[in-house]
């Protein structure tokens, strides 16, 4: 089978991880443009926040770009894309840090500029990603790699890492958008999450779930 008659590979996944990632950085600078940040909502959104990307950039370095590597071969051009996609992920744990001590000091000034430097590098890594890695994946790669990759991530996040991911994936969503991801998930994931994640999660109160 050619690379052009594979199956296309559904990346849904990806995208509505990003989207959450995106939403809850504006989220934080919009708690700390007004002086909300010292809240335990913002706190918990902020500290879920941290866990998400730290999983998600985890898992794409240990298993996804060697994947890719593999994939591509000799190819400078294919390989400086990927070198980019692990240094871009590297620029984003100093601000990280940076943006933890802000909040550390409570300092509105530092926060609001740790967080314009934390938007700026997050939404460019994305796009760089979405816009350039992602037709290379589906390039490259097959369904059943894109599945193995999935795989190593649901082992990563384990159960009870995915009784948090998936109502905070929905939190704020809209109908559609909550159709589109429960529609590659299994179903009984979505009666999971009705009954018993979703409602735990809105609880626990990040950001006041769904503000």
């Amino acid at each position: 089978m050619s690379a052009t008659d594979k199956d296309p590979i559904d990346f849904t996944m990806m995208y509505v991880t990003h989207d959450a990632l995106r939403r809850d950085v504006r989220r934080l600078a919009s708690a700390a443009s007004t002086r909300r940040a010292d809240t335990p909502a913002v706190r918990k959104g902020w500290e879920n926040f941290k866990a998400q990307l730290h999983l998600h950039h985890t898992v794409e370095d240990d298993d996804l770009w060697p994947r890719l590597y593999q994939a591509i071969g000799d190819r400078p051009d294919r390989r400086k894309l990927l070198e980019d996609m692990e240094a871009e992920h590297a620029v984003l744990d100093p601000l990280l840090t940076a943006t933890d001590d802000a909040f550390t000091t409570m300092s509105g000034d530092a926060l609001n500029d740790r967080l314009v430097e934390l938007t700026a590098a997050l939404d460019t890594h994305f796009e760089h990603e979405e816009q350039s890695a992602l037709p290379l994946i589906q390039e490259v790669l097959t369904e059943k790699d894109w599945k193995s990759f999935g795989k190593s991530m649901a082992k990563a996040q384990g159960l009870s890492g995915a009784a948090v991911y998936v109502p905070w994936i929905v939190d704020g969503a809209t109908a559609e958008k909550r159709r589109q991801f429960f529609s590659v998930l299994p179903a009984p994931v979505k009666v999971l999450n009705r009954l018993v994640w979703e409602p735990r999660y809105r609880r626990s109160g990040p950001w006041a779930a769904g503000a």
